[in-house]
């Protein structure tokens, strides 16, 4: 794959207070695209990033309805991607690519 590739599976690490513990278990969490599989996954995360993968998990959230100023509206719907690193790996996705 191209680089140019490898950005478009990984759109952007998620920064929650739920991704941030899990970090203390060597995994990490990023939004991906809906398309992106999770070989996919892995290589892009282990050629951008050059650690070792173990595992992908891979979930699909649904956008929810939601209320701004009385209006109706619909967040999207976005896939996340849990990666599983190999001991001693770690990724700092507070820096920039």
């Amino acid at each position: 794959m191209k680089q140019v590739d490898l950005y478009d599976i990984i759109i952007s690490p998620s920064i929650t207070e739920k991704s941030t513990e899990s970090s203390e278990f060597n995994k990490v969490v990023f939004n991906v695209a809906k398309k992106a599989t999770k070989p996919q996954i892995k290589e892009a995360v282990e050629r951008l990033f050059d650690v070792k993968v173990k595992a992908v998990n891979t979930l699909n959230r649904k956008g929810k309805v939601k209320r701004f100023r009385g209006r109706i509206g619909q967040q999207s719907d976005v896939k996340k991607a849990v990666v599983t690193l190999m001991e001693g790996e770690a990724i700092d996705v507070t820096t920039g690519l």
